[in-house]
This record gives C-alpha cells, sequence and structure tokens, in this order.
C-alpha cells in the first residue's frame, strides 16, 4: 500500500510498530525490538502497563474533553495537587499542555508577562547554553542551542544568546578540578548577563541533564548552585527544562533535585505520560503566578487540549506506579547496574570516549582516538549507523552526530523502561556490543 503519511526522513522505509509489551515493540513482521531509548526517552514503564491501560479505560468512560476555557476536571486537578507536592520548593502552580516544546514555548512567555506584569518590560532576552535542545516550536527552538536544528530557520528565530555548556569531558582543562571548571562555565552566565545589561535579561534555560543534543552529560558539582546565584543577583528566572531528564528518568521524580536546585520555572513531559497520552507541563513560582493573578489576570497563551482529562488521567496512572509500585528505586537500582555493565563492556574500547549519565538515562560518546577525543569524521554518519545495525540487531537506541559543537561528534542515548529487569539488561548490553562491534570493527 502506499503511504500518505510525510515522514520524519522521506527516503526512509519503517516497519510498522503493531503491539507493545513490556520492555519490547513488534512489527507487523514479527520481529522483537527491545526498547533501549523509551522512543526518545518516553516509555519509561514500557508499553501496555495495565494501570495505565486501567486508568485510561475508566476515565473514557467518564470525561473524555473539556476544554478548559469553560470547564476544569478532576483527572487535571489531580495531577497538579500531586505535582506541586513533590515539586521542588517554591513551585506552586501547573499549567498542562500537550507536550515538550509547548511545555518551553509557555515557559518563555510566562517569564516575559511576568516581568510585562510587574513594571520590567525592557526584560526580554534568553540566555541558554550551547548544544542544548529545547523543542521544535519556534521559541524553543531560538532558545535551544542545536545548530543543526536551528540552522535552515534562524531567519524566523528570536534573538537569543548563548554560553558554554557543563560538559567536563570536552571543556575541563588538565590544571582544574571538575568544581572549578564548573564554576568556570557557570560564571560565564553572569559575564553574558553583564555584557546583554542585567536589566533587559528575563531568563536563563537549561536541562539539569543535558538529553538528545549531547547525550546525558550531567553537570558537576556546583555548578547549578552557583548558576542559582546569579540568577538571584541579577533578578533572572532561571527555566529548568526536564522534558527529557525529568519524571524519575534519573532517579528522582524531578531530575533538579539531585543538585539542590530550584527553578523559578520548570518544564516536564516525556515520562509524565510515559507515552500512553501525549502531556506535558510548566510549573511556575508562586510569585510568578501572582504577579499575572494581580495583574491582567489572564495568561496570553493557551492551545485547544491543553489540560486534556485523558492525559491527565494517564499521568495520574503513571504517578501511581512511580509511587505505590516501588519503580523511582529501581530506577537507581537499575541504573547503577547498567552503569556498571557499559563500563564493564565499553570502558576501554578503543573507540568509546565516556559514558555518562544518570539513573536510567545514560550516553555513550564515540571517539575516532581515545587518547586525544579526536571525534570520526561527520561524513561517516556514524551515530545513524549504530541506530540502524542496532535496529537490524533488535535494539532500539537514540542516536545524534554533532556532540561536540553540532558538527563533529557521535553518541547514542539510552533511557530503557523503568521496569527492566537483570534478564533485560542482559539483553540490551548483548546486543549492543553486537552492534558496536559490527559498525566499529
Amino acid at each position: 500500500m502506499n503511504s500518505h503519511i510525510f515522514p520524519r526522513h522521506t527516503k526512509s522505509n519503517l516497519p510498522v510498530a503493531s503491539r507493545g509489551r513490556g520492555c519490547y515493540l513488534y512489527d507487523s513482521d514479527g520481529n522483537a525490538y527491545f526498547d533501549a531509548s523509551g522512543g526518545a526517552a518516553v516509555s519509561c514503564l514500557g508499553h501496555a502497563h495495565p494501570t495505565v491501560i486501567e486508568a485510561l479505560h475508566a476515565q473514557l468512560d467518564a470525561l473524555t474533553y473539556a476544554h478548559t476555557s469553560f470547564f476544569t476536571s478532576e483527572p487535571a486537578e489531580k495531577l497538579a495537587h500531586r505535582l506541586i507536592a513533590n515539586a521542588p520548593a517554591g513551585l506552586e502552580r501547573v499549567y498542562l499542555v500537550s507536550g515538550g516544546s509547548e511545555a518551553v514555548e509557555a515557559a518563555l512567555k510566562l517569564a516575559r508577562q511576568y516581568f510585562t506584569e510587574n513594571g520590567s518590560p525592557e526584560r526580554c532576552k534568553i540566555i541558554a547554553r550551547r548544544q542544548s535542545y529545547h523543542g521544535n516550536t519556534l521559541g524553543a527552538l531560538a532558545a535551544g542551542g542545536n545548530q543543526w536544528r536551528r540552522a535552515q530557520f534562524d531567519p524566523l528565530l528570536i534573538d537569543t544568546h548563548h554560553i558554554s555548556p557543563c560538559y567536563a569531558y570536552r571543556g575541563q582543562k588538565t590544571d582544574e578540578t571538575e568544581y572549578e571548571y564548573g564554576q568556570r562555565v557557570a560564571n560565564e552566565l553572569e559575564q553574558k548577563i553583564l555584557e546583554l545589561g542585567p536589566e533587559t535579561v528575563m531568563a536563563f534555560v537549561a536541562e539539569p541533564v543535558v538529553g538528545a543534543t549531547a547525550g546525558a552529560v550531567p553537570p558537576v558539582e556546583g555548578y547549578f548552585k552557583r548558576i542559582r546565584e546569579i540568577c538571584d543577583q541579577y533578578g533572572v528566572l532561571l527555566v529548568l527544562d526536564e522534558v527529557m531528564c525529568g519524571m524519575g528518568r534519573t532517579g528522582t521524580l524531578f531530575a533538579c533535585d539531585q543538585d539542590n536546585v530550584a527553578p523559578d520555572i520548570l518544564c516536564i513531559a516525556k515520562g509524565l505520560g510515559a507515552g500512553y497520552q501525549p502531556i506535558g507541563a510548566t510549573l511556575c513560582s508562586g510569585k510568578i503566578y501572582s504577579a499575572i493573578e494581580k495583574g491582567s489576570g489572564f495568561f496570553q497563551h493557551g492551545h485547544t487540549y491543553l489540560g486534556h482529562p485523558m492525559a491527565a488521567a494517564a499521568a495520574n496512572a503513571v504517578l501511581d506506579v512511580f509511587f505505590n509500585q516501588g519503580v523511582l528505586e529501581r530506577v537507581t537500582l537499575m541504573g547503577a547496574k547498567l552503569e556498571a555493565r557499559l563500563e564493564q563492556a565499553f570502558g576501554q574500547h578503543a573507540h568509546v570516549g565516556d559514558i555518562r549519565g544518570r539513573g536510567l538515562f545514560r550516553g555513550i560518546e564515540f571517539v575516532m582516538d581515545r587518547n586525544t577525543k579526536e571525534p570520526f569524521d561527520p561524513v561517516l554518519g556514524l551515530a545513524a549507523k549504530v541506530k540502524k545495525t542496532a535496529q537490524a540487531n533488535g535494539l532500539l537506541c537514540y542516536p545524534m552526530s554533532g556532540t561536540i559543537d553540532g558538527r563533529r561528534g557521535d553518541h547514542i542515548l539510552l533511557a530503557p523502561p523503568f521496569i527492566m529487569q537483570d534478564k533485560d539488561l542482559d539483553v540490551l548490553i548483548e546486543k549492543l556490543v553486537t552492534t558496536v562491534d559490527q559498525v566499529l570493527r
């Protein structure tokens, strides 16, 4: 049958996914694939989880849709309450959306409206980091530092400003400690604020653990503490993008908890709905909400499906599994096992430069030379070859090229389901070793 789908890549010829069970997806030919990346770190509970399916059936019988200009809904209210009850200190309100890009877009508009409402309309500039990704809508794309994704759309993007990432493998000097390195790159934020004029800067946007663009890069100790200090000193809002790294992926519900930092605005998605429904959320502080409430009283933003009852019901069921079935504790346990197995398999591999991440969020960076950290020639398309070979071997992993600067460097991202067992870990490692051997032999 000729397809009328507009695919991500017009030259692709993809298998048809027909069903999912546990950690596996199956295509229409009966081939099984171990889902080691959860799509894009989405399917954190695997596929066909009975708790979530039961909750969706029940919600389908009760209420499927009610527009938020007319009604709120019980699932949405319950979800917001539970998120805030577990959120970093100071976050008090939840704006429900349908995905990560929407969450970041809402965060940027909310930051801007906050300053217009409180009498500082000159604050309009955004600072983010190079080698970051914050979404594909135009505002989120402008905030991101992924040059490959930005390039052809540059004329459409708002002017944003970028500083160095916290990427110790590539950026730390031989004569400085990790802490000193973190402070140095964090202080670039202060330098950029002063360069732009403190009175003009509204927000700094960052991923606590960098996701797809750089491959599960965690911050060094003290980095975000210094970032928070700088934002406070100059009245800049700290926006943390946990769309990929949040919702238990790194071992805590909110990734920033591990760095003891609380943002002014926090974005989540992906694992919030675990793939069972499209949902995301933008959480904000009480002071931001109060500025809107006491000012115009109206956030000048909105989408048709925000606060969708079915999506909120799915997210509530996901949280039920997290909190009632010991799933988050398993992320830390299995994450440590995955780290150990990756180090055992690839720690001395001639073409593996770095193995990094937190919890069940791991990145492997490939290099031509371990000693010099020289990457492979971009024309080889190494990451894409790893993905294609892995899928042929029944393993799904998330590849990316341009790890270093948007052009050079290759890595893969691993984000397996939180429900993974030891036997599943054996499968993941076996298939990944086979794949890497085939591509890099």
